[in-house]
């Protein structure tokens, strides 16, 4: 999880001595205002993990009801609705650790929340990643593309995405660990690199940054970025009617991606200085991003999901059954199963 400070320092200990972390605390600076902050945004983290909960979980029964998860587009959303949802699953204990200032779960649920944090934030910028190259295989190359998108490809390319995003969450998880500070003896769960004689933490530490910079931003966003040029390319060249509606939805996607992943990086960029008031103002800005960014992996999957024409259809079905009476105002076209597999080229471009 991201750092959390004890309400009342932000330098607790002196870093350069390796045995400060069991010494009196010095060059203290205080941070009530970023504290303050964390725990008054840190309320929105209770209704985006109810908002994920209940949106992800209507992709599920969406998928389950009315398409086949034998194929290449439902098992990748499918792996990024897990990732989205386990990553959500640890915002109300993070929420409650920033609004008390020090953790009360345990130093169990201490690594298990880290882990579901680290393992769901990192799986769901590649989930992400991979279901717009996904895409652009299926828009760009529709005819070459079917021959090797299959169950298989799908099946391998998630398992990838696990196995990457658990190795990239290792370096993370030896860091975080929980203490206790001598000034009021609470617990705090975080990054923390006392006791660590078989590895350098500055190193680790160093590692994990540019680990996130170039895996994690940097990648994704050269991916993201080429595949839906393509796409728009290919989209704006083709005769279909909707291509300008279609093309500013890629714009779209693209932006909110930019808008919300790209500054929590750019903070994490920001080198760290001694003066008290620049680590306040970068406490600051870490506090507004970071939230920003949570709030793109709670509506990525639904985003992703619902701006196609079938699970628009798929929704006004479930809308109306659950509810007869909106059938007078809601249009809906029942349509198979089979029909909406169809791998056509059209289909695959009609993104809206």
């Amino acid at each position: 999880m991201e750092s959390t400070t004890p309400n009342n320092i932000y330098d607790y200990y002196n870093t350069n001595d390796s045995d400060s972390y069991n010494s009196t605390p010095v060059g203290l600076c205080t941070s009530d205002g970023e504290n303050l902050l964390g725990a008054q945004l840190s309320t929105i983290y209770y209704f985006m993990f109810l908002f994920s909960l209940f949106g992800n979980g209507l992709v599920l029964v969406i998928i389950h009801r009315f398409e086949k998860l034998t194929t290449v587009t439902n098992i990748l959303l499918l792996n990024l609705v897990v990732s989205s949802l386990m990553f959500m699953s640890s915002l109300p204990f993070v929420g409650v650790y920033k609004q008390l200032s020090y953790w009360i779960f345990g130093e169990v649920m201490c690594k298990i929340v880290g882990s579901v944090y680290y393992l769901g934030l990192y799986s769901s910028v590649l989930f992400l990643t991979l279901l717009t190259f996904d895409r652009h295989l299926a828009v760009v190359y529709s005819l070459r593309a079917s021959q090797v998108r299959n169950q298989r490809y799908a099946l391998l390319s998630c398992a990838v995405v696990w196995l990457v995003s658990g190795l990239a969450c290792i370096p993370k998880m030896i860091l975080h660990k929980t203490f206790s500070t001598l000034i009021d003896n609470k617990m705090f769960c975080q990054e923390h690199p006392s006791n660590l004689t078989f590895v350098d933490a500055d190193k680790l530490r160093d590692s994990t940054f540019y680990l996130q910079l170039f895996l994690f931003l940097l990648f994704p966003l050269i991916v993201i970025v080429y595949c839906y040029v393509r796409i728009a390319i290919t989209v704006i060249s083709s005769k279909i009617v909707t291509r300008f509606k279609t093309v500013r939805l890629i714009f779209i996607i693209v932006l909110l991606f930019f808008i919300c992943w790209t500054p929590f990086n750019v903070v994490q960029l920001i080198p760290e200085n001694k003066s008290c008031d620049e680590k306040k103002k970068r406490g600051y800005a870490r506090e507004v991003t970071h939230d920003i960014a949570y709030i793109y992996f709670c509506i990525s999957p639904i985003f992703y999901t619902f701006v196609g024409k079938k699970f628009q259809s798929y929704f006004r079905q479930l809308l109306v059954k659950r509810f007869p009476g909106l059938k007078k105002h809601i249009s809906v076209s029942q349509v198979s199963r089979t029909n909406m597999s169809t791998k056509s080229t059209q289909k695959s471009i009609e993104l809206s």
